[in-house]
């Protein structure tokens, strides 16, 4: 069924990463959601196989005593969704869980494989965007640390070396607490298909203004991105429609959809402009605030 040359099974991460030291061309296996689907074509990329599926060490979602949360690249879907850790803390990202494919496919595919495969539209990128996520990855030198803003570097592509695995999402709470989330996806059917547009928006609102703003859009340029022109046309401005307009213009400068088979350019842009006041007026009630 699978023309897979070589298998191997980690043990736990120092395996996994030694068994990428010897076998660079390898892919690693954790939901398998994508990497399956490869196979299925007979990808020759994927003919070697190092498994990391339900390793222990990738598993689960932890929130210390400062608020600050780990989230396991290896959980899936639907264990984060179900976590209070999560539901209470990171709503944005527990909605944009909710909204990839199915209940079979949220039971096996992993947060860290939706943001390592590399795809324009990963659900759960914009939210990871928008609260500053902090990526933890284990290579042979040890562990480091860099930030998911900045981390997809092109389609299908991500800043990960060969010998390198991506373990852990850490969430400041300074980063979360105090400020109002939303997530928004519009696809042609309301569940089991990949975005055509999907969005994530982050408010700290104070005396009426935006403090700050942080959006994602997805599917908007040829990675998840960050809006800064649309960021800094909301700050110390006033929480009225006539911002949401200002912000509107702003975001055209942000994104660069193309025309594919899903929808056209001129489709995604009037997409982008409605999902952002819609993702934004969410995220402002939320903050306990409201757009007049």
């Amino acid at each position: 069924m699978y023309d897979i040359k070589n298998y191997h099974r980690a043990d736990n991460i120092s395996h996994a990463v030694a068994l990428l030291e010897k076998n660079p061309t390898a892919r690693l296996l954790a939901g398998g959601t994508d990497v399956l689907i490869q196979l299925h074509h007979l990808n020759s990329h994927f003919e070697h196989i190092i498994d990391i599926h339900d390793l222990p060490e990738l598993r689960g979602i932890q929130c210390d005593q400062a608020g600050n949360i780990r989230i396991a690249s290896g959980t899936t879907f639907n264990e984060l969704i179900n976590h209070p850790i999560a539901q209470q803390h990171l709503p944005a990202l527990v909605e944009a869980a909710s909204m990839i494919a199915g209940p079979q496919i949220r039971n096996v595919a992993t947060f860290g494989g939706n943001i390592c495969n590399g795809a324009p539209s990963a659900d759960s990128a914009c939210p990871s965007l928008i609260y500053d996520a902090t990526l933890e990855i284990a290579s042979p030198e040890g562990s480091r640390y860099t930030s998911i803003n900045g981390f997809h570097t092109g389609p299908g592509k991500v800043a990960l070396a060969a010998n390198e695995i991506l373990t852990a999402f850490h969430f400041k709470a300074e980063n979360y607490r105090d400020k109002g989330a939303a997530s928004f996806k519009y696809a042609m059917r309301d569940a089991m298909d990949i975005a055509t547009i999907g969005c994530s928006a982050l408010c700290d609102i104070k005396q009426g203004k935006f403090q700050q703003l942080k959006l994602a859009f997805a599917v908007a340029a040829p990675t998840p991105i960050r809006c800064k022109h649309a960021e800094e046309a909301a700050r110390g401005q006033p929480l009225t429609r006539q911002t949401l307009v200002t912000i509107g213009k702003a975001v055209s400068h942000d994104v660069s959809p193309r025309t594919s088979w899903r929808a056209e350019k001129e489709f995604r842009l009037h997409l982008i402009h409605t999902l952002t006041e819609r993702v934004i007026n969410v995220a402002v009630m939320r903050a306990g605030g409201e757009i007049i």
